[in-house]
């Protein structure tokens, strides 16, 4: 018998946890494919698996909405070891900005000159490829949000790229 004091039961241990804990694998997103866009449905993010049906995202997604870099999501794994999202853990405080430069603006189709305006930032990302310079870049929790979004608008308004932001935090949106 426990002591009264003694608090929950704890839950029973995994006797036999995944070997590849701690690696890295690809967990995959589905989404219905948005009207003039990529024509994509999936996505596949690295992840480093943290337990035998959760995994952190270790990098920034380019389609899939409502997840950001350092996430905690849940996965399941089917038949063929494709390990599918189910649904977010645990939120990271980062938020994911996507930003197309515009072919005829300033700055061209060169996905650099888009970092470039971010490196104040120390902003990283990732791009699409060379022949759709989508960049997705992670902005952290503590960064100077105010000043990212007014970069954001400011270039937007001056026809340097279209952006927007699929997965924010409650201090981006008060920023």
């Amino acid at each position: 018998m426990s002591p009264p004091d003694a608090g929950p039961p704890r839950p029973p241990r995994d006797e036999h946890p995944p070997q590849d804990v701690g690696r890295r694998i690809k967990v995959w997103f589905r989404f219905v494919p948005r009207e003039d866009w990529l024509p994509y449905d999936t996505e596949g993010l690295w992840a480093t698996r943290l337990s035998a049906d959760t995994a952190r995202v270790d990098n920034v997604p380019f389609l899939q909405d409502g997840v950001a870099e350092g996430e905690t999501v849940r996965f399941t794994t089917d038949a063929d070891g494709v390990h599918w999202a189910t649904g977010r853990v645990a939120d990271s405080g980062n938020i994911t900005v996507r930003v197309l430069p515009v072919p005829d603006g300033p700055l061209g189709r060169d996905a650099r000159a888009v970092h470039a305006r971010f490196a104040p930032f120390g902003l990283g990302g990732e791009v699409f490829s060379a022949e759709f310079p989508l960049v997705a870049l992670t902005v952290p929790g503590g960064a100077d949000l105010r000043a990212i979004k007014e970069l954001l608008v400011r270039g937007q308004d001056e026809g340097w790229w279209h952006f927007e932001v699929p997965c924010s935090t409650e201090a981006w949106r008060e920023a």
